[in-house]
């Protein structure tokens, strides 16, 4: 597929390797390496320094390495000049030692140290060969995904930094999800141009998925286009487009990486569950099956957790060694405990811990794994044991919406509710459109709540009792909102929902739930549930 109108008749040469001095300039992979370590290096700096050495017969002069590197764009000597010290302090050189990069006072440039030559043969030639070896990301069903170069409509210099920058701040970002294979970058930026296809990144690479982007600049104004393909079907899964005042550009960069991460974490699961929507049960392997429970987990009901309870067994049946499968069975029997969804919530909160403990046995690197590890602590009212492992979380995936929401609510649970409400707005700015909203809207509520704000608490627990996916434990929240505001009509209307959607609720699960600490609260509560009951 073309993406933004890419053409495809242009064709990559084979890519070279310069070795000089204690340095290599790797022409496929866009890296620079001295001491055998990789060097950050601009894509305009990396450009002069490859002109420099292809010409390293003679001089080059200014004029031509304006119209070469910055495209024939008028620029001061002192930009020339500053991309010629960025150049050489890469490369381990200066202007008073000149080893390698030597200044021709008033004509230009010449690359004076030795090369020697490597040839690698091109992406092209690599995707055009008879037999290929299967890809790492092909051979294991896990979710792979590469993220390509973006590309550019003007060339200028913004555009040029930022068409790399930004994917490997990506990839970089996404290394945090443990669940998805991620293409490194010396491989995915060799699809470049008219390669960057997804079928080529299917092909070439083994991947499920691949992300394309664009830069552009126009006048004072930057924006960043974003989608995120199938790279089997070709379709667009998601897309994006991301502006701002060139002033606003750290802030848009910090937000498009935090955003496509976040998008990303959303929408590969999703799409891969309805992948495995038309393949037999009998056929799925240990993540076809994991992501087709995903498919059921949020349900919040007794046939959704059973369903899904199945198909997580399944996985872990497959490959005994998958942690989100354990991970998965724990987040089930915390909801069958938390909303009584069966008459054994002691046994639930038992298999809760068991699976969760097993599954930071396998990955204790996983941000769901400590996730699930700290929810099974509200479950006894160890609210303070919970904390720690939800920072883990955070640390481990700071864009992660649900880990960030937990904490808030442990926060209100406690008392904390400034923090509490801080915590919940950041999630519902992460994940909008998380299939667990309506409980970051709850625990806006429960901030509201513990502050006596009784107004503002009933204004948010309908929010989040009106929000798609709320289940009966948030109508609870509702109602009681409106019988500490005294409003008990609606209150009562609001319990008997809850009670209707499931008739083993009793009044005093709410507190089972939401343990919270404060004794004062705690009576309050109790007598608004017995007032609406009765």
């Amino acid at each position: 597929m073309e993406l933004f109108g890419r053409k495809c008749g242009d064709v990559l040469t084979d890519a070279m390797i310069y070795r000089f001095a204690a340095c290599s300039l790797d022409t496929g992979t866009f890296e620079l390496r001295r001491d055998g370590q990789p060097v950050a290096i601009e894509p305009q700096v990396f450009e002069l320094l490859r002109l420099l050495i292809d010409k390293r017969h003679r001089v080059v002069t200014k004029d031509e390495l304006i119209e070469m590197v910055w495209h024939g764009r008028i620029v001061s000597d002192a930009a020339v000049s500053s991309r010629i010290k960025a150049a050489r302090q890469a490369v381990g050189d200066s202007g008073e030692a000149q080893r390698l990069i030597q200044t021709v006072p008033k004509i230009g440039y010449r690359f004076v140290a030795d090369v020697e030559l490597g040839v690698l043969p091109s992406a092209a030639a690599v995707a055009s060969a008879d037999t290929i070896d299967q890809p790492e990301a092909l051979a294991n069903n896990r979710p792979s995904i590469a993220i390509l170069p973006f590309t550019t409509t003007s060339g200028s210099d913004l555009e040029l930094a930022l068409r790399e920058a930004v994917p490997q701040d990506v990839v970089s970002a996404l290394a945090r999800l443990r669940w998805l294979f991620v293409i490194a970058r010396a491989s995915s930026f060799q699809l470049r141009d008219a390669l960057a296809t997804a079928a080529n990144a299917r092909t070439m690479l083994g991947v499920r998925y691949c992300l394309f982007g664009q830069v552009m600049q126009a006048g004072k104004m930057l924006s960043i286009a974003v989608e995120l393909c199938d790279t089997e079907s070709g379709g667009i899964i998601w897309a994006d487009r991301y502006e701002t005042r060139l002033d606003g550009l750290h802030e848009l960069r910090e937000r498009i990486i935090q955003s496509i991460v976040i998008a990303l974490d959303l929408q590969i699961p999703l799409h891969e569950a309805q992948r495995t929507r038309l393949t037999h049960s009998e056929h799925l392997d240990a993540w076809s099956a994991y992501h087709r429970g995903l498919r059921y987990l949020y349900r919040f009901d007794r046939e959704g957790n059973e369903a899904a309870t199945r198909l997580f067994r399944k996985a872990t049946q497959l490959d005994p060694g998958f942690a989100r499968a354990y991970a998965g069975l724990s987040f089930v029997h915390f909801e069958d405990a938390f909303l009584r969804l069966n008459e054994t919530r002691d046994e639930s909160a038992y298999w809760a811990r068991a699976n969760a403990d097993k599954a930071m046995e396998l990955d204790p690197l996983d941000p769901l794994c400590n996730l699930v590890m700290g929810r099974v602590f509200w479950l006894d009212e160890d609210l303070d044991q919970s904390l720690p492992w939800l920072d883990r979380a955070i640390q481990l995936n700071p864009n992660y919406a649900q880990a960030t929401y937990s904490r808030a609510w442990t926060e209100s649970l406690l008392g904390f509710g400034d923090r509490s409400e801080a915590g919940a707005d950041l999630a519902l700015r992460l994940s909008p459109l998380d299939p667990l909203v309506y409980g970051m809207l709850g625990v806006r509520a429960f901030s509201h709540m513990v502050r006596g704000e009784t107004a503002l608490a009933v204004e948010w627990s309908e929010k989040a009792a009106r929000a798609p996916g709320a289940h009966p434990l948030i109508d609870l929240i509702a109602a009681v909102g409106r019988g500490m505001q005294g409003d008990d009509e609606i209150g009562r209307a609001w319990f008997l929902s809850a009670r209707k959607r499931n008739r083993a609720l009793e009044t005093h699960d709410f507190l089972k739930a939401f343990p919270f600490r404060d004794s004062a609260l705690r009576s309050k509560i109790t007598g608004v549930l017995d007032r609406l009951a009765g």
